[in-house]
């Protein structure tokens, strides 16, 4: 990062989020292993939302392989959002990802399904790609069991997450189906290729930078070349995709491609709401 871009981001950054900065453990997936478990010890500092009004269930989904969810499931809701955790699709898992899932339900009063979905390098692309589509498709199929309506079912996440439902959603409309109304894309990971000015100046931000960004898709991808599966923003056509709300941080090297995306969703005809977050970093 230049000494410029460096200071602008330290100096504009929203004051209320530096006492957080020094929570956050060093940025590297160099021991994805180790680096679970440092995610995984951050969880419990996240205050846990109200849950009294919802029903919280885990369960197995039926798949190939199988995957496991916990449903939150508010009272009187009608819709649905198949969730995906960030991690840099190397961390997180249902544990992770309960108080922002509880948050997510309790905050939109619909049924939330978080999934447990496969991780790299273990388990690479397209492993968590059709771990979602499979609960997305489960979804579909059973919105009577869960009391909602087949036609209002969102995908959704954070970070990898987000790169994730973006994923399904377009392979969702090449397959004609499930429908999806809606895809809620926070800071998602989106191209793997890394030439926007966020992901080549962005090297020493808080929790995420360009190093971070380019370990985790090696994890993701191995040697395997990226598909429009992988890095939506390599999709050539966004037609007919669902609508999308995005949000970007000012101070993540996600922001640049993610608000492209957002645009290009526009010069598609799909509808978008794009929300830049300023003074923030990733997360």
């Amino acid at each position: 990062m230049s000494a410029g871009a460096a200071a602008g981001w330290m100096a504009d950054m929203d004051p209320e989020l530096e006492a957080f900065i020094p929570l956050f453990p060093r940025a590297d997936l160099t021991d994805p292993v180790a680096e679970r478990k440092k995610f995984a010890e951050l969880a419990p500092a996240v205050p846990a939302p109200d849950t009294a009004g919802m029903e919280i269930e885990d369960r197995t989904m039926p798949a190939d392989p199988d995957v496991k969810v916990r449903i939150h499931r508010p009272h009187l809701a009608r819709c649905a959002i198949v969730w995906l955790h960030g991690g840099g699709w190397v961390m997180g898992d249902l544990e992770t990802e309960r108080p922002w899932a509880a948050r997510v339900a309790e905050s939109s009063g619909a049924v939330v399904i978080s999934v447990g979905y496969r991780l790299a390098p273990e388990h690479r692309f397209p492993a968590a790609l059709d771990n979602a589509h499979a609960v997305l498709t489960w979804t579909a199929e059973h919105a009577a069991e869960l009391g909602i309506a087949p036609k209002r079912i969102a995908v959704g996440g954070h970070s990898a997450g987000a790169g994730i439902a973006a994923a399904v959603a377009l392979r969702a409309r090449d397959e004609q189906g499930p429908p999806i109304r809606l895809q809620l894309l926070n800071q998602p990971g989106l191209d793997d290729r890394q030439e926007t000015w966020s992901a080549r100046n962005f090297t020493a931000t808080p929790w995420f930078n360009r190093d971070k960004a380019t370990a985790a898709w090696r994890h993701c991808l191995g040697s395997t070349s990226a598909s429009p599966y992988a890095a939506p923003a390599r999709a050539d056509d966004l037609s007919g995709l669902p609508a999308a709300s995005i949000a970007t941080a000012e101070f993540c090297p996600n922001r640049d491609e993610d608000i492209v995306y957002a645009l290009r969703l526009l010069q598609a005809g799909v509808s978008v709401e794009l929300h830049q977050w300023p003074g923030t970093f990733h997360g």
